[in-house]
């Protein structure tokens, strides 16, 4: 049984010809005996060039190896490939784990340059923050590219409920402390203006609650970045490791990372404000 099912309205055609497509989305527990591959490769899209840094396979494993906390969503029922995936792994009691390991030095390294984040996740992650009792949890989150914003909220919903029933059950999910991890993109001032130039004038001055916001020319692939921010303790952009600075006029994106910790307590308020600003269409 699927946990929940929405309905998507997808526009297609341009202003003056719409069409309309229904599609459900099904909410599902993680299946470890089909999402391995396709988890496999959302792990690679979220970490790019620096993915084998984490062990994608050993991350993949450790993900389906609670399938009762996170939450899948696909189009053709439990035995099909997910297009979007959430859950949260404890970074204290998986520290052995090659992918966390590697995850934790990684944060450290990246968080360097911000020297609040930096300290925080030294006393969280560092060699006498790991045995503490103050648990840091990472959620992985992660979509195809054009999935809607509006499963997000309910996908963190079930996440929180299920963290709840986990702790009551005296399982450890029990966070003082969750790192989320993220994608951006960065364009110079003149692809930010040939970018907005290129758009229809309808589309640039139709209010969509959905649409990606840049800061100081860094955009997000994930939307709902935009609302974690405004509750994270710390955040951070960061560049790839492993990528190639981009040649001036080279194709493609700028492509970089981005982290953010936020206290357990602001959870609840965060997957509020999501559930508010992107509303699912009826």
């Amino acid at each position: 049984m699927s946990k929940r099912k929405q309905e998507k309205n997808e526009e297609e055609g341009n202003d003056s010809d719409v069409s309309l497509i229904d599609v459900d989305f099904e909410f599902f527990d993680p299946n470890p005996s089909v999402d391995y591959h396709a988890l496999n490769r959302l792990i690679i899209q979220l970490f790019q060039t620096d993915a084998e840094l984490f062990h994608p396979h050993d991350l993949a494993e450790l993900i389906l190896s609670q399938p009762l906390v996170g939450t899948t969503v696909k189009t053709d029922g439990k035995e099909s490939d997910p297009y979007a995936f959430l859950t949260v792994l404890n970074m204290h009691i998986h520290r052995e784990n090659p992918s966390i390991k590697a995850l934790i030095a990684y944060a450290l390294l990246k968080s360097m340059d911000n020297t609040p984040l930096h300290a925080t996740l030294q006393n969280l992650l560092g060699p006498n923050g790991i045995e503490s009792q103050n648990h840091v949890g990472f959620i992985f989150s992660e979509r195809l590219i054009n999935m809607p914003v509006q499963v997000v909220p309910h996908m963190y919903r079930m996440l929180a409920d299920e963290i709840k029933w986990a702790v009551a059950d005296n399982e450890p999910y029990a966070f003082t402390h969750y790192l989320i991890i993220s994608r951006t993109y960065r364009l110079s001032s003149e692809e930010e203006a040939e970018l907005q130039a290129a758009q229809p004038q309808t589309k640039r001055h139709r209010k969509d609650q959905a649409e990606p916001k840049g800061h100081g020319g860094v955009f997000s692939f994930h939307h709902e970045d935009e609302q974690i921010a405004k509750y994270a303790l710390h955040g951070q952009e960061y560049s790839f490791t492993n990528t190639q600075p981009r040649e001036k006029d080279a194709f493609g994106l700028d492509l970089a990372g981005r982290m953010m910790l936020i206290t357990a307590e602001k959870l609840p308020e965060l997957i509020n404000t999501m559930s508010e600003t992107y509303i699912s269409p009826s």
